[in-house]
């Protein structure tokens, strides 16, 4: 088809002939050829020369040829460029009706989560939950909802699914190795009494507590009864220790460690009830060292046989301390503290539903519900969907105590300095003897909690998909689902315990708010990626330490920077999106990057350190 079909000027003497194959080929084809890239002759005639018409047209020869030419070209390829035009103009079509179907389907899977989420997360107060959305970030929403539906079907990247360096797999665990037992051993005939602890706070501050006292029985050489739990009025939990972790496990794992009894010796309880040798959270500095513990609580229990630490909580520092008693510690929060048999059980229903999967697939898992992991995948098999866990520390108690504006106005102003007069006093008396900060200042410093929408954007800044699964973690959510709605408008997938148990397998639980951390820690612990929103919680400290105990380098948390992510959403009017993006990745990037334990941090929060884990 080469020469034929190259375009040419007819020669003289060969018009008729070509003419006539011109319209055989229009007319026998049909525009087929057009599809196949053929170009199809006849539609331009050319007059021998010396003609009339050649003489009649003299000088315009060449460009009445031209324009035929021209013309010519343009109607053998007329279907083509019309087939190119529609083509074009429908794949426009279809993105726009793409990106407008996401924008409402986002609305949509917004009204239906919000209604499945209402009286689960979000708090009420007089109605307000109901109240028009409270954003902050108006322009910046807009822009991470286009850039969501831009990107629902690219691949999937890492999203951040492995910690920074590959390194961290070269920490295993092994606080469990018992090298201190020896030395434990040799004093154990002649113990210097009992130690009783009456731990205050939630879950995971008597988490804390109860580690902490283990390791002051180990110092002081006394054998540690069973830590009690006290009351709280913002808890509202009476739960004890056997009511939230396995007992037995817990004695016999520390076995060779410590001595560890369920009550205190009928002899003693006498002594106990008139408080002969009661030490308070007043009488112990925050942090303690060894010395203040040897000096001040050593005499009370070798003088009445026991002391009692009533209230106690982060009353034991983390340097110096001798590096077997660490290690205890390690082996306390690791593996002697497990959750009971109900709260395990619950605990593994949650995680199996959100993965639409049975069997544990990971370490992390099998040290959570004490569960075997599956040691090979079929081939073929289905294989477990992968979720991010968020902590949204939003709830009215923190957002009041922080002191910031959260865009609600005046009528915000007023309801959490309300809430400040009935709960916090103290808080207010000491503004009042102090230089009072604004929230403008609060707010850049990175004292102020995360909002959702400010969690919202992270996410969406880090990459993550509209289709990624979300845990939500926490209690009721200030501000309701006016709050949630960036939220729950751009990530419909949100899931928590109460909506993945039903409310006969959540009835044990009920009025039990330890209980239920309880299993938002299972579920935060076990999954793929964790994200937190303010590092100071005690949640977020020791999920993200549990993790780093037992993910093998493979179970990474985003630690949003507060005061830098306040920097980046300063520009929030005039930032553009990829340049919102690339800050956002280097801020989280900077908070994953390997380290070791500093002196004096948590060894809960950060384990990889000798005295907790070993390099190999």
């Amino acid at each position: 088809m080469g020469k034929q079909d190259s375009p040419r000027s007819p020669r003289p003497g060969t018009i008729d002939k070509e003419e006539k194959f011109g319209r055989r080929s229009l007319d026998s084809l049909s525009g087929i050829d057009l599809l196949l890239g053929r170009r199809v002759y006849g539609s331009e005639v050319s007059k021998a020369p010396g003609s009339k018409h050649d003489q009649s047209c003299g000088s315009s020869n060449k460009f009445s040829y031209s324009w035929k030419k021209q013309h010519s070209w343009l109607r053998r390829n007329f279907k083509s460029i019309l087939m190119m035009i529609s083509v074009t103009g429908f794949i426009f079509c279809i993105d726009s009706i793409m990106v407008s179907i996401f924008h409402s389907d986002s609305s949509a899977a917004a009204v239906q989560n919000i209604s499945r989420l209402s009286n689960v997360t979000l708090h009420k107060n007089d109605g307000t939950q109901d109240a028009s959305p409270v954003q902050m970030y108006s322009r910046l929403l807009n822009l991470a909802s286009d850039s969501l539906a831009k990107n629902e079907f690219k691949p999937d990247s890492p999203n951040f699914r492995e910690e920074r360096f590959s390194k961290s797999s070269q920490w295993e665990p092994c606080a469990d190795n018992n090298k201190a037992a020896v030395a434990l051993e040799r004093s154990r005939e002649l113990s210097n009494g009992y130690i009783m602890v009456s731990a205050n706070g939630g879950l995971n501050q008597q988490r804390v507590a109860i580690c902490n006292a283990v390791a002051v029985a180990a110092l002081l050489n006394a054998t540690l009864v069973l830590p009690r739990f006290l009351y709280s009025n913002v808890w509202k939990d009476p739960s004890q220790f056997g009511d939230i972790y396995h007992e037995d496990r817990f004695i016999e794992s520390l076995k060779d460690d410590v001595d560890i009894v369920k009550d205190l010796p009928q002899h003693l309880k006498s002594t106990d009830s008139k408080n002969l040798s009661l030490v308070t959270d007043t009488e112990l500095v925050k942090e303690a060292k060894p010395v203040d513990y040897i000096e001040h609580v050593l005499p009370l229990l070798k003088k009445y046989g026991m002391v009692h630490l009533f209230g106690y909580g982060n009353r034991l520092g983390f340097d110096p301390l001798p590096f077997d008693v660490q290690r205890l510690r390690c082996k306390c929060n690791f593996h002697a503290l497990k959750f009971g048999p109900k709260i395990q059980e619950a605990g593994s229903l949650l995680v199996k539903r959100i993965r639409r999967f049975k069997i544990s697939h990971s370490r992390l898992e099998e040290a959570l519900l004490n569960e075997p992991m599956a040691k090979n995948t079929v081939k073929g098999e289905e294989k477990p969907l992968k979720y991010l866990a968020l902590h949204l520390r939003f709830e009215e108690d923190m957002v009041a105590y922080s002191l910031c504006d959260f865009g609600g106005g005046e009528t915000e102003r007023k309801e959490l300095q309300a809430y400040r007069e009935e709960h916090f006093p103290l808080l207010l008396e000491r503004l009042k003897k102090s230089k009072s900060v604004s929230p403008e200042e609060l707010r850049k410093t990175g004292k102020c909690p995360l909002t959702p929408e400010e969690a919202t954007l992270v996410l969406a800044g880090l990459g993550f998909k509209r289709g990624t699964y979300i845990y939500l973690a926490g209690s009721q959510i200030y501000g309701g689902s006016s709050r949630m709605l960036p939220l729950t408008r751009l990530y419909p997938n949100i899931v928590t315990k109460e909506t993945l148990l039903t409310p006969q397998e959540l009835a044990p639980f009920k009025n039990f708010s330890s209980q239920l951390a309880a299993l938002d820690f299972i579920a935060c612990a076990a999954s793929d990626v964790f994200a937190m929103t303010d590092s100071g919680s005690q949640l977020s400290s020791l999920v993200s330490g549990f993790r780093t105990y037992y993910g093998n380098g493979q179970a990474p948390t985003l630690r949003p920077n507060k005061k830098r992510l306040a920097a980046i959403l300063s520009d929030s009017e005039t930032i553009k999106w990829k340049i919102f993006e690339d800050r956002v990745r280097k801020m989280v990037e900077e908070g994953q990057k390997l380290r070791f334990r500093p002196y004096g941090r948590s060894i809960y929060r950060q384990p990889r350190c000798p005295e907790c884990m070993c390099k190999f």
